[in-house]
């Protein structure tokens, strides 16, 4: 399944790197950036406290399910044709968003902008992969790429809390809108031309099956959380779900190109950084979504009081990313990994406490710094373990699967983490209710993170191998 494509140069490599920044900037702002105006949607449109997750799951499903998908794609059509395509789907899908009365129309859009990233995000590794030299050159776009996610899941809740407070909920989809135009114009002056492609067939049955059974398990997840485990529709989901993600196995196993190959997770410390990276959706992706919710249904805090909050976890969370880089290069990956791994246990040990009703935000700004370094520490090392060991001609397919894994694993963990703060939330107020549910829910994602040190120690503790197969060594072969 290798790709055909041959590396392309940019003649404006600053201006590409900044426009590949911008395209993974967009994705995960809007995971984040509709946070803080949750509760302003909730009341305009409609949901229930329940289903208001399902804002925040309709995108994380559609691009995790897609994502795998979405890169055989960009070898078949082209990179630059897909980058174009994916800032198209967010500007059409962010209209449809911003004009939605309904919660049906709401969801419609955050799916629309799911598929959209799953569109955007292999295209654009690929093209940074491509467009800058296998090397100090690559690494460097990477942690400029990689730092452009990470700051973009806190930076939304700032712009989030802006927006809302001065122009309503609505502005938060709306922004995507000039920022996909000069996104998708950019690109024909910008990145490369797309040359010869890879001729191949798609994994339909793989597609098909994947998708189906990962929606399924999150439906099953997230509605047995609100009507009750036991329901018929939650049982028959959950049992399909299983079904068609044993089809989909099978058919991986089987098939002559398989979406995901089996063959990848032989390689321990491939299949060990995938579990962090696993992990680490199903727990640390929701913080922002309880801090959100601490602020403006605890603490009375008003969007763009919320917003200005969330500048906390984004000075720390550039802090880890900058120290990331720094750990790797003296102690190695599997030790930073661990380094921040801890960092975000302990951070949700402190965090948990100050999370009551009498609180504010100095009582949760400790857990807040440490929590948000060690986000930032484990995010750069996770995608590099990620890459370890695997050969130079799959590095793409093993970008797209711990891709997948993240936003699986937040779709998941959001949706038990939810479930976990509500299961009480009758009979008392609604501020005591939610903090006390959320300091439960916090002390759990630290708990369960914890447990990804187990996988981190099957990484290679040898620098030396780290600096030969690094992040900067991800291709976009696929």
């Amino acid at each position: 399944m290798s790709a055909t494509q041959s590396p392309a140069r940019s003649r404006r490599p600053g201006r590409s790197l900044a426009l590949l920044a911008l395209g993974h900037l967009i994705i995960s702002l809007d995971f984040t950036i509709i946070y803080v105006a949750l509760p302003d949607i909730a009341t305009d449109v409609g949901f229930t406290p329940h289903t208001l997750q399902w804002v925040i799951t309709a995108y994380a499903v559609l691009y995790g399910g897609f994502l795998l998908f979405g890169g055989r794609l960009s070898d078949l059509i082209g990179r630059r044709r897909m980058f174009v395509l994916g800032m198209a789907l967010y500007g059409v899908a962010s209209v449809l968003g911003g004009l939605a009365t309904t919660p049906a129309v709401l969801l419609t859009a955050r799916a629309l902008q799911g598929l959209a990233g799953a569109v955007l995000f292999p295209a654009v590794l690929a093209l940074v992969n491509t467009t800058f030299a296998e090397g100090r050159e690559r690494n460097r776009a990477l942690t400029v790429w990689a730092m452009a996610g990470a700051g973009g899941l806190t930076v939304g809740a700032l712009v989030g809390g802006v927006l809302t407070q001065a122009l309503g909920w609505q502005a938060v989809f709306y922004v995507n809108v000039p920022l996909a135009a000069v996104g998708a114009v950019a690109a024909f002056v910008l990145l490369p031309s797309d040359g010869r492609v890879t001729r191949g067939g798609v994994d339909v049955p793989g597609t098909l099956t994947g998708t189906a059974g990962v929606t399924l398990l999150i439906f099953a997840v997230a509605h047995g959380s609100e009507v009750g485990w036991g329901r018929t529709e939650v049982i028959g989901a959950a049992a399909l779900a299983a079904a068609l993600l044993v089809v989909f196995l099978r058919v991986q196993a089987r098939g002559r190109t398989p979406l995901m190959p089996l063959r990848l997770f032989r390689n321990r410390a491939f299949s060990g950084g995938v579990v962090v990276i696993l992990v680490f959706g199903l727990t640390m992706q929701a913080v922002p979504y309880f801090l959100t919710l601490y602020f403006q249904n605890v603490l009375g805090f008003s969007a763009l009081e919320t917003g200005l909050a969330f500048l906390g976890p984004t000075l720390s969370i550039t802090a880890g990313n900058f120290l990331s880089e720094r750990l790797i290069h003296r102690f190695g990956t599997r030790n930073t990994l661990v380094v921040g791994i801890v960092f975000n246990a302990v951070g949700a040990v402190l965090l948990a406490p100050g999370m009551h009703v009498g609180g504010s935000f100095l009582t949760v700004l400790a857990g807040v710094v440490v929590i948000g370094l060690g986000m930032g520490v484990t995010y750069e090392a996770m995608w590099i373990a990620a890459g370890t060991g695997v050969s130079a001609d799959e590095q793409g397919l093993a970008s797209g699967v711990a891709s997948t894994a993240l936003q699986v694993g937040t779709a998941v963990g959001l949706a038990v983490l939810v479930a976990v703060a509500n299961r009480d939330i009758e009979g008392q107020a609604l501020a005591t209710a939610s903090s006390e549910g959320m300091r439960t829910a916090v002390h759990v994602l630290g708990a369960v993170m914890l447990t990804a040190v187990l996988a981190a120690f099957r990484l290679p503790g040898s620098r030396a191998r780290d600096t030969v197969i690094s992040s900067g060594s991800r291709r976009s072969d696929m």
